[in-house]
């Protein structure tokens, strides 16, 4: 069997606002699973690669309901841990009266990651976010992760993912770069680097990461596209026409499919062909609500590159 690849990080309940309503008016919310390291290996799963989750939930109804899911999806949830007197995390999402999305994360269990739980033995790779940064034990735990997979050569994947207010950006921007200068390869959107640099261009979020020089880099700029860069090559690739429904899952998609064309090199450079397949999937993604159930599987992926090949 395959090594699998090893996710670490959050995976918790979303609990969305319809359109139209924000958390004053709303009558009632969506209850959906979540969290970006869980979406990043159900993509994973999807895709044919074997995934392990490393992970704490709450020992409640809404852990089991996550844990049922992940189990669900064929992923490994041998060392997913329950913990006994914290509740399962969730995040709250709405849009407000200008149309603009909100996300707020209330964590609790998985802030609990311990050494125990992130153990690094014969694995593929590790993808891990910068949520996990944003409470302790989680930021030193996923910082020790980081270092020992890196010792022993294991390739590293940081889907940077930035949320504004946990903690104050000084202190996160400190521990990103721990994982900017460790990672084989490093996936961002335009928005992140923003906050990290204040970049406005795809090239200067570029630009931005030659100082920490991860082997590989994407950027993601939502509806307008995706860049990867290799060393001095940079490859733009705009996006696929669909009829979007919902993009919350449109990042881990990219991020997992991405993943999959580097387990197939060898972790050995990237082209535009792995660009879109990436940008293939994110669409794929967008074309259903939640961020788990529009998570493409391979064939899907390659019938739409098919249909989108002149």
């Amino acid at each position: 069997m395959s090594k699998p690849v090893v996710t670490i990080g959050e995976c918790l309940i979303d609990l969305i606002a319809p359109k139209g309503s924000d958390l004053l008016d709303s009558p009632s919310l969506a209850i959906r699973e979540g969290g970006a390291p869980a979406n990043v290996a159900v993509g994973l799963a999807r895709l044919g690669v074997p995934v392990q989750m490393r992970t704490v939930l709450g020992d409640d109804p809404f852990g089991q309901r996550l844990y049922s899911r992940l189990e669900r999806e064929g992923i490994d949830v041998s060392r997913v841990r329950f913990a006994e007197h914290e509740p399962t995390t969730i995040a709250l999402a709405w849009a407000d009266a200008d149309g603009d999305g909100h996300f707020r994360i209330h964590r609790h269990a998985d802030r609990l990651l311990s050494a125990q739980d992130v153990e690094i033995d014969d694995i593929e790779a590790v993808v891990f976010g910068s949520v996990s940064l944003c409470a302790q034990p989680s930021a030193d735990t996923v910082v020790t992760a980081v270092q020992n997979a890196a010792a022993r050569d294991i390739p590293l994947v940081f889907d940077v993912n930035i949320r504004p207010g946990m903690i104050p950006m000084d202190d996160l921007r400190m521990l990103v770069t721990v994982g900017l200068a460790a990672s084989t390869v490093v996936k961002l959107s335009l928005d992140d680097a923003a906050h990290l640099w204040g970049c406005t261009t795809l090239a200067e979020a570029a630009d931005a990461l030659d100082r920490f020089d991860p082997p590989v880099v994407v950027i993601t700029d939502g509806s307008r596209g995706a860049m990867l860069r290799i060393g001095d090559t940079r490859i733009v690739q705009d996006v696929f026409p669909v009829d979007a429904v919902e993009p919350t899952g449109a990042g881990d998609a990219f991020t997992s499919a991405f993943v999959s064309r580097m387990i197939a090199r060898g972790w050995q450079g990237a082209d535009g062909d792995d660009l879109r397949f990436a940008m293939a999937s994110g669409a794929l993604a967008t074309t259903l609500p939640g961020a788990m159930d529009g998570l493409p599987t391979r064939a899907q992926v390659l019938e739409f590159l098919d249909a989108h090949t002149p």
